[in-house]
């Protein structure tokens, strides 16, 4: 549809008012939002009366406060049980355990303190008032070596069946 002088007008007093260019196109009908866009640019229409912001109070009430003893840790922290050796013979390279669970203590650093050799683990519940970071140094990665041995879990070896996992593998494609 072409632009007449009546549309024009028309998108002269909706851009004016603050109607935004979607809104626009809605009311002239048969053109799209962008068209509205690039008539409005060619018109060299820049001002508006409004910005098309929906209405906001201008008075926000406080938030009541949260009690400071109720917050809970958002997972349990893994922690690797050492054992002393009891006979000075030499003990050989056990496979290691699965690591024990105990509860996360508050970290030492928070979003504002928070550094690039830190620990990003999370403590707490983020919408709470004691929500903290581990804080630790970390090496690698952003986190240290015993969140990153829970948020990181080993690559499993995939089986190896010889020629009856090939013969299944391409009956896929037969």
């Amino acid at each position: 549809m072409s632009w007449t002088d009546e549309r024009v007008s028309t998108l002269k007093k909706l851009w004016l008012d603050g109607l935004s260019a979607s809104q626009i196109a809605k009311q002239l009908g048969g053109v799209t939002r962008n068209a509205v866009i690039g008539k409005v640019h060619r018109l060299g229409l820049s001002g508006r009366a409004a910005p098309s912001q929906p209405a906001r109070p201008a008075f926000k009430a406080p938030r009541p406060a949260r009690p400071a003893a109720q917050a809970m840790p958002s997972a349990p922290r893994r922690v690797t049980p050492v054992e002393a050796p009891t006979s000075s013979a030499p003990v050989a390279s056990a496979p290691p355990s699965l690591p024990a669970f105990r509860h996360e203590e508050p970290g030492s650093a928070t979003v504002l303190t928070l550094g690039a050799h830190m620990c990003k683990w999370p403590i707490g519940d983020p919408s709470a008032d004691g929500f903290t970071f581990c804080g630790r140094r970390s090496s690698e990665g952003p986190y240290c070596v015993e969140h990153a041995r829970v948020a990181y879990q080993p690559q499993q070896t995939k089986k190896k069946g010889g020629a009856t996992e090939l013969a299944r593998s391409l009956r896929r494609y037969i």
